[in-house]
């Protein structure tokens, strides 16, 4: 399903170029569970995001379902993360001046679907994630996990394949950091690939398969 080949990033500061990724290779089969480890600055943002499509890196491929994505114009990559990728975020990320069932509805909006079809995915969805009885209170007014919740619902609207999770428990107390992780792990279990990226060691560890990387580059992989 993903497929990265000696994939390079380096940014510019200042005077000064930072090698976020050196030569990175990886290769991630539909329906895997994977963490990907490391301390603060080794990498792991810079390879989610451009796992997530959301940056591109300096040099290397990227194969996305068969399909090199490495060159594809803004406005493709745009479709191409829509419709198959999905992201939680540590700080949600949701709009504050929208409800939850808005916040949800929005990358269906934004993809074109009918409004009958947002409907019923949307009911759906606030069904699964138990947001009924908040579907109108905007993010100022529901609790972390609740929020996170909305968030897990809006990465699942547009029922990608892919789920990314950077850091999806870390604004959140132990135990509803632990039912935010099992509404991810149900989701692999339906048949989803799910990447998580964390400094947490535990949190890791509950995936099949772990990828550590030290200064942009992959020194581990364990399953």
């Amino acid at each position: 399903m993903i497929g990265l080949t000696d994939i390079e990033r380096v940014f510019r500061v200042g005077e000064e170029e930072v090698h976020a990724l050196r030569g990175v290779s990886l290769a991630i089969a539909a329906g895997e569970y994977l963490s990907i480890m490391g301390p603060s600055g080794s990498g792991k943002s810079s390879l989610l995001n451009v796992l997530g499509l959301l940056d591109r890196p300096n040099s290397g491929r990227y194969e996305l379902d068969g399909r090199d994505v490495t060159g594809l114009s803004d406005d493709e990559l745009a479709r191409v993360r829509r419709e198959k990728i999905g992201f939680v975020f540590q700080f949600f990320h949701l709009v504050p001046r929208l409800t939850a069932e808005q916040n949800i509805e929005l990358p269906m909006v934004l993809a074109g679907i009918a409004p009958a079809e947002r409907r019923a995915r949307l009911d759906r969805l606030l069904a699964d994630y138990g947001l009924e009885a908040r579907a109108r209170h905007r993010p100022d007014q529901l609790s972390g996990g609740q929020c996170q919740r909305v968030a897990i619902a809006r990465s699942m609207s547009m029922q990608p394949g892919i789920i990314l999770a950077d850091e999806p428990t870390g604004n959140l107390d132990r135990h509803t950091g632990e039912e935010v992780m099992s509404l991810l792990e149900k989701l692999h279990a339906a048949g989803g690939t799910l990447v998580v990226v964390t400094h947490d060691g535990e949190l890791g560890s509950r995936a099949q398969r772990r990828i550590r990387i030290v200064d942009g580059q992959i020194v581990g992989d364990e399953r």
